[in-house]
């Protein structure tokens, strides 16, 4: 069995699951998730626990079984907790300013960058150089942040662009450093 399948999730105060036909649907205190299953895998709710099971053996059920209660968890802190993730901006004139809920950024182009967040996220600004991806949808937020950081990766020889926070970019020695 999978190591990560077989582990029954608790609940938290204020998380609601329904199973219906097919689908789980969770309610937190920030918003409500659902997330269809696949006909091979049961979910099983008893006194605060959510359990996670397969009908047989074939590598397909086996891979969605792990898989099917990663999302599961991660469903129920997002709706109870939320997730976030932190893009440090980093370079000579680039910096990130809110317009609305729209977030605009300067990267060097001859114009700015204007993103309008997805339905579901929140974006805000910590300073000029730093953007804070909120969401209850851990997928969504990290698909997110990566749309942004793909604007202007950090480059490898001044380590200009937009990386993750605590992201270490391997930097190259210039032309006169193979002398």
């Amino acid at each position: 069995m999978s190591r990560i399948g077989r582990k029954p999730i608790s609940l938290p105060k204020g998380v609601d699951v329904k199973i219906e036909s097919g689908a789980v649907t969770v309610k937190g205190t920030k918003g409500a998730l659902s997330f269809g299953i696949m006909p091979n895998i049961a979910v099983a709710l008893d006194e605060g626990l959510l359990s996670v099971t397969r009908a047989n053996d074939e590598k397909s059920v086996r891979a969605a079984h792990g898989m099917t209660r990663a999302i599961l968890n991660n469903m129920i802190i997002g709706v109870s907790q939320g997730f976030e993730k932190v893009l440090e901006i980093i370079g000579v004139g680039y910096r990130a300013q809110m317009q609305g809920t729209n977030l605009v950024l300067a990267l060097g182009f001859s114009h700015p960058v204007e993103v309008t967040p997805p339905s579901g996220i929140e974006f805000a600004v910590d300073g000029p150089t730093k953007v804070i991806i909120r969401g209850i949808d851990k997928q969504l937020v990290g698909q997110t942040a990566a749309n942004i950081r793909g604007y202007r990766p950090p480059e490898p020889y001044k380590g200009k662009g937009i990386r993750y926070a605590g992201e270490y970019v391997i930097r190259k020695a210039g032309k006169s450093g193979g002398k």
